[in-house]
């Protein structure tokens, strides 16, 4: 159920005026399980999975996102089909052994039973991709911080791509991560400028692969951020970078910066958690994004900062790519060309943990 058509009416609805639709608001409390599920009154959402996989052909890292769209320009048509809500959908195997991603995508509109976004809970799905929240709650992490919310059922992922497949199950190990001010999430100077986010860092992970004709047993790590919003970049912002990162004492790292058309950052902001403490959220003067090395894509031209030297709260991480080509090339369905990678943290010449560094912009500016 691939749709080409479903770029153009993407690309068309973000030139909506953000007034178009509700507002995202400081000060609401998000409530589980139902803010785990769809927000079809918004504009964008997104569910964005990344974690790295052991098997016995070595490490390899995942990628699963599923994202919705309002299409007001359809709300006026009652009928069964009407494009209103839109699903799109990208995942990818990093496979050291193939010197490249393997990615692949999927777009349509929704429709009930095939394609759709629950509102209840986690459960998004393009035809058979499918990424959904468990119905048996599992034990309670235990030792979180004050600003968590309890959210214990495991996840289900089932992608059956071109040239690779995943079936694995992702069990929460933490309690949820609010991000920003309790879940509010700024991205601009302007107030208006935010998305409500949330994140499940340290997910266990278990279950197949399959990639070059082989199935392979996995294991490992991941993390989930779950994001909604109406309105996210400023006019003069190009695109972000973003790092999600699990690291080997239970600790959790997320940051990100976004950036003008000179490279320069508009806005930055990250949240670190200890494992059995309150999360520290550091502002945009705290959080610097330096790139150390590029690569440039043999296929379309496009130089990224692969590994890069993040600073945040005063505390200096080194990112390295577990490979350099991870580019994910989504230009047929929604309209993007971006870097996804999983790759290594040091912090003072030490390895540290790992996560996935995103990387948008560097080929145009985002449509967002």
């Amino acid at each position: 159920m691939r749709s080409p058509w479903a770029c153009v009416v993407l690309l068309a609805s973000f030139a909506a005026h953000a007034s178009d639709f509700p507002a995202v608001t400081a000060g609401k409390a998000l409530t589980f399980p139902r803010d785990a599920g769809s927000h079809p009154e918004h504009r964008i959402e997104w569910w964005y999975v990344t974690g790295q996989l052991e098997t016995k052909r070595g490490p390899m890292g995942f990628q699963v996102t599923f994202f919705r769209l309002r299409n007001r320009d359809a709300d006026a048509n009652p009928g069964r089909f009407s494009p209103k809500q839109l699903l799109f959908a990208h995942a990818a195997l990093a496979d050291p052994r193939r010197e490249r991603l393997l990615h692949d995508q999927r777009s349509a509109r929704a429709l009930e039973g095939l394609v759709e976004a629950g509102i209840a809970d986690t459960n998004v799905r393009i035809d058979d991709w499918v990424l959904e929240r468990l119905p048996s709650p599992q034990p309670s992490p235990k030792g979180e911080g004050a600003n968590d919310v309890k959210v214990f059922a495991s996840y289900r992922t089932r992608i059956d791509a071109d040239g690779f497949s995943l079936d694995l199950t992702l069990t929460p190990t933490q309690h949820v991560l609010l991000q920003g001010d309790r879940g509010f999430s700024r991205k601009g100077a302007a107030i208006g400028q935010a998305s409500y986010y949330y994140s499940e860092p340290h997910l266990r992970v278990s279950g197949r692969i399959k990639s070059a004709g082989e199935t392979l047993d996995a294991g490992g790590s991941a993390w989930l951020d779950h994001e909604w919003s109406s309105e996210i970049l400023a006019a003069d912002a190009v695109g972000w970078d973003w790092l999600g990162a699990n690291l080997d004492d239970g600790s959790a790292l997320m940051a990100f910066r976004i950036r003008a058309r000179d490279g320069t950052p508009l806005w930055a902001n990250g949240t670190y958690r200890e494992r059995g403490a309150a999360p520290v959220t550091f502002g945009p003067g705290a959080v610097r994004f330096a790139p150390r090395r590029t690569w440039k894509s043999p296929r379309t031209g496009t130089v990224y900062p692969v590994a890069m030297d993040i600073e945040a709260g005063g505390r200096s991480f080194r990112i390295e790519p577990l490979l350099d080509d991870q580019e994910l090339d989504a230009r047929s369905s929604t309209g993007t060309l971006y870097w996804e990678g999983a790759v290594r943290v040091e912090e003072a010449q030490r390895p540290r943990g790992r996560g996935y560094l995103e990387l948008t912009g560097y080929a145009g500016r985002l449509a967002f």
